[in-house]
């Protein structure tokens, strides 16, 4: 469930709701109900400002990806290069040519098709599957994360929306797979983000959409390998 569809102030308000707008895990509806709110609330939209600065730092590891030069140096020359040493003469009424244009469809297709073939013919490095996001919060808790699970870097990235942890206590984060006993994936660093690398064996159980929790430890972690305290955060994990 997202804070769109529960909105109270038990599950985070207005700044976990601007959370997930920015984290993309909003439905359309609920996008256009923010974006509309975004326009006509100064202090909304702050927030929402807000949190694209936060989780910037967990974005940093994707370098934009630009189409190879190879298809626009196909398309200029298809376009262009039977045009280039044409006489002066003929040049003058080229554009009302009736041979021109329909060339220039041929071309257009032809660079069309080059542009379909290139990912074939040149396949880029297949990555893993995309980011799955959760937004963790419990009932009666006000411990609230947002938890980004990054299947390249084998790693779940960690913003810390609100709670504290009491005087000698840790947060634990575990995972949940079915009715399986939880996992521990590690103590949770103190801090507004943290980054807690994910082990092999569970990387494939995160990869098909596990559930993520937090739990209340004696500092250190827990003593048992299970939880021993509270769980005081959870939520499903679901692709971007």
């Amino acid at each position: 469930m997202t804070l769109a569809e529960d909105n109270g102030p038990e599950r985070g308000g207005d700044d976990l709701l601007a959370a997930e707008y920015v984290l993309g895990v909003l439905s359309a509806e609920e996008r256009q109900i923010v974006s509309r709110r975004i326009d006509a609330d100064t202090d909304f939209a702050r927030l929402v400002d807000g949190w694209e600065v936060r989780l910037s730092p967990l974005a940093a590891a994707y370098p934009d990806i630009e189409p190879p030069a190879s298809v626009k140096i196909a398309l200029d020359r298809r376009l262009f290069a039977s045009t280039t040493t044409a006489p002066a003469e003929a040049r003058a009424g080229l554009w009302s040519s009736l041979a021109f244009w329909r060339g220039l469809a041929a071309a257009a297709v032809a660079a069309l098709a080059i542009y379909i073939a290139v990912p074939y013919l040149n396949p880029p490095v297949v990555q893993p599957q995309a980011r799955l996001v959760a937004s963790l919060a419990a009932d009666g808790s006000d411990v609230k994360y947002l938890a980004i699970y990054d299947a390249a870097h084998h790693e779940v990235g960690l913003s810390h929306v609100s709670g504290e942890r009491a005087t000698g206590k840790d947060f634990e984060l575990w995972m949940i797979e079915g009715k399986n006993p939880p996992v521990s994936m590690g103590v949770i660093p103190v801090g507004s983000t943290a980054h807690i690398v994910v082990s092999p064996a569970a990387q494939q159980k995160l990869a098909q959409g596990a559930v993520l929790a937090v739990s209340l430890e004696p500092a250190g972690g827990s003593p048992t390998g299970q939880p021993t305290g509270p769980v005081v955060a959870a939520g499903d994990l679901k692709s971007i």
